[in-house]
């Protein structure tokens, strides 16, 4: 399963504004602890200090399509004074300085970063954040390419392709939890191309809780998934394939209807027990033809 139409939009904002936000949602301490933690501190003071690299591969997100030195200018004229502390005669370096400075600082410190910082923030005032007083989260997967390299390629690996052919990039598949009213990413696992997204989706539970309506797509639906997800305290409302069978055990007044989801051999081995849901049907008039879905909530 693969998020629809899944790109990357330049931001029309001022720098001042954009970094104004970081700087409110990151604070500069919390970014010194961080490198701290991650031995990921310059021992000498370099040209590029490790908190101004750190911000700058977060700018880079945002924009793009631009040059590292345009990004870093624009991060160093829009940041306040404790980020900066850059001295009269600083001159914005060039992009070989950028890549080395991004390289000392290393992956560690962002993943620790984000794992520190990554949260809910919907409001009640959030449109579409809440139904019915919980709050709305989803998980869903997409994969993207990735520099066609050694390290790449033995990390996460290429997807099938014909015969004597190779796959012009390998694929990195990334799992997400996203709230649904700021489409904030909550949680994320980047995971090698071959590992089923529904394997991983699984893992992402360990950031939901009591209190959330947790949406996935029928290619996320299992006996396992619902199990754990209700271990949480967690709500779910997920999409169904169709080949998954309902016995209808009481209709509702709206029309939808109390079934069961039945364990899989493996879960029955370990206990597993039928848990009750409620199906929904509905229909949807796409270019003219009617069509069907239905919704396991629980």
């Amino acid at each position: 399963m693969q998020l629809k139409e899944f790109s990357l939009i330049s931001p029309v904002i001022e720098a001042a504004d954009v970094f104004q936000a970081i700087e409110t949602v990151i604070p500069f301490d919390v970014i010194d602890v961080t490198l701290c933690q991650t031995n990921s501190v310059e021992e000498r003071k370099r040209k590029l200090p490790s908190q101004l690299v750190v911000c700058l591969l977060i700018a880079m997100s945002l924009w793009s399509s631009d040059s590292m030195e345009t990004v870093l200018k624009n991060l160093v004229n829009g940041l306040s004074r404790q980020w900066t502390r850059l001295g009269q005669y600083w001159k914005v370096p060039n992009s070989a300085s950028i890549s080395e400075a991004r390289h000392r600082v290393g992956c560690r410190v962002m993943s620790k970063l984000f794992e520190r910082v990554a949260r809910p923030l919907a409001t009640p005032e959030t449109p579409a954040a809440f139904l019915g007083g919980l709050r709305v989260m989803a998980v869903d997967g997409t994969v993207l390419d990735v520099p066609d390299s050694k390290a790449n390629a033995r990390v996460f690996g290429y997807p099938a392709s014909r015969p004597g052919t190779k796959a012009a990039f390998p694929k990195v598949r990334l799992v997400m939890l996203v709230e649904a009213g700021t489409h904030l990413i909550v949680d994320v696992l980047v995971c090698p191309y071959r590992i089923s997204e529904r394997v991983r989706a699984k893992k992402l539970l360990r950031s939901v809780t009591q209190g959330m309506l947790l949406m996935w797509d029928r290619g996320l639906h299992s006996y396992a998934m619902v199990q754990a997800t209700l271990a949480t305290g967690c709500d779910f409302l997920g999409r169904v394939p169709a080949n998954v069978k309902f016995s209808v055990e009481l209709v509702l007044d709206d029309g939808s209807y109390l079934s069961w989801i039945n364990p899989d051999g493996k879960s029955k081995k370990k206990g597993g027990t039928k848990i009750p849901v409620r199906i929904i049907e509905y229909t949807i008039d796409a270019d003219g033809e009617q069509q069907t879905y239905r919704m396991g909530e629980g």
